[in-house]
């Protein structure tokens, strides 16, 4: 019996068509042509496919002589098949390896150095500066419940902060908020530590606000808190002033303008001195006695202990400190504003 090879001789046996299909194997100049004889000689219409499906027409004796002499046959083109394949691997390898040379004596291109955002920046600086005087810092969650927000803060139900027209409500009837300062922090500190407490308490905080240069109904707060027996004015005053000159300048001087907030009693917007200002003088915070109510509903004796608070807030900050005249730049991402910082 006579089969066919793919250049159309004929030969008696397997022998021919293995030698014929591992000399083309070893020959194959790269992978492709390889392939193309892997197909040729071992693919669905190969003599070899052709020899294993005429095995049905022999007699068993033939079919076992006829299954050794292709598995010979596969044996010795998959040998010179993978020997073929891994030597024109390395032989790509090798080319490729020369093609892309590194040249080591040339300077490596420089990357430009990631920092933090703008007002990261800031925020890490302000908090700097009460870590210094021994303040310890404290967080707490950013979607927080009534009692915290609000009642803990002599806030009362009626007060028009809690409107919707000022408050984000997660959910209206569980009385649950994204928090509009970061004082509720101030009252989970208050109620599960004994005084004396100093802490500041930085976060993101949220208003139903509308967005234009001055205001984001996203922004930061770094608010403080002491806590202790014979707190006075005078330790706010002197805390803030010292604040300001980190921040600021050493030059800087502040004043203390009467105003009011729920949760400090007295309270006061917190000027400092500013160039360039007309008045000569920028609000930058504000500040107060905490209110004996709030020491009184966190569980702290008020006839024995008095503290302050203070809030500022961290776009303010950054916004005076680095010329910024529009809150939404540092909000919008662009990289050549950011580079600037």
């Amino acid at each position: 019996m006579t089969e066919p090879t793919p250049n159309g001789s004929s030969v008696t046996d397997l022998n021919e068509l293995q030698d014929e299909a591992t000399r083309a194997a070893s020959d194959a100049s790269d992978l492709d042509a390889l392939d193309e004889v892997r197909v040729r000689f071992t693919g669905k219409r190969s003599p070899l496919a052709e020899l294993q499906q005429g095995m049905r027409d022999l007699t068993p004796d033939e079919r076992k002589e006829r299954g050794q002499q292709l598995n010979a046959f596969k044996a010795a083109f998959a040998a010179a098949y993978d020997a073929r394949r891994d030597q024109l691997a390395a032989d790509a390898l090798r080319a490729r390896l020369e093609a892309e040379r590194l040249d080591l004596t040339v300077p490596a291109r420089r990357l430009p150095v990631g920092r933090p955002h703008l007002l990261t920046q800031v925020e890490h600086e302000m908090l700097d500066v009460f870590v210094g005087m021994g303040f310890a810092v404290a967080e707490g969650p950013e979607v927080e419940s009534g009692t915290y927000n609000f009642d803990l803060l002599n806030i009362e139900p009626d007060h028009p902060a809690r409107q919707e027209m000022d408050t984000i409500y997660v959910s209206r009837e569980d009385d649950v908020v994204l928090r509009t300062h970061t004082s509720p922090v101030q009252a989970r500190v208050m109620t599960t530590q004994e005084p004396p407490i100093a802490v500041v308490c930085p976060g993101r905080v949220f208003r139903a606000d509308a967005v234009d240069a001055t205001h984001s109904p996203v922004f930061t707060q770094v608010e403080g808190l002491v806590v202790a027996e014979g707190i006075t004015m005078a330790h706010l005053r002197g805390t803030l002033l010292a604040f300001a000159r980190r921040l600021f300048g050493a030059d800087r001087q502040i004043r203390m303008r009467p105003s009011f907030f729920p949760f400090t009693e007295p309270s006061a917007e917190i000027d400092v001195t500013f160039e360039g200002h007309p008045s000569g003088w920028l609000e930058i915070l504000g500040a107060g006695m905490v209110d004996p109510n709030v020491l009184t509903a966190c569980g702290i004796d008020p006839d024995r202990y008095t503290g302050f608070a203070f809030g500022i807030g961290v776009e303010r900050v950054a916004m005076l400190r680095h010329g910024v005249s529009d809150i939404r730049d540092l909000f919008d991402s662009d990289v050549r504003f950011l580079t600037r910082f």
